[in-house]
């Protein structure tokens, strides 16, 4: 009993027991953690740098579709860059940096 004696009273407060049990409860134990939330938004900011990248890259594919299906000239110009195609009368030299330079 003497024990119970030196503990202050606000610790023997069941209102505050519960408060604060719900609190570590929520924090550390609950499906919506802190440590869960944290980890979620920063999957969700990576899934949406991702998609501005995507976004990016199908407005450039459709910038780039739109030119191959109006011009001729791109057309002869995507084949020669893309898949090395040259014309009957022409050489073709294909010259790679070398390895480690940009």
């Amino acid at each position: 009993m003497k024990l119970l004696n030196h503990i202050p009273s606000w610790l023997k407060n069941k209102y505050f027991l519960a408060g604060g049990f719900f609190v570590v409860w929520m924090t550390f134990f609950d499906m919506k953690d802190l440590v869960t939330d944290f980890t979620r938004r920063s999957k969700l900011q990576e899934l949406k740098k991702s998609e501005r990248h995507l976004v990016n890259e199908i407005a450039q594919t459709r910038k780039e579709l739109d030119l191959l299906k109006t011009s001729a000239q791109t057309i002869e110009k995507y084949a020669r860059e893309k898949y090395m195609m040259k014309k009957d009368n022409e050489d073709l030299f294909i010259v790679k940096p070398a390895p480690g330079t940009n």
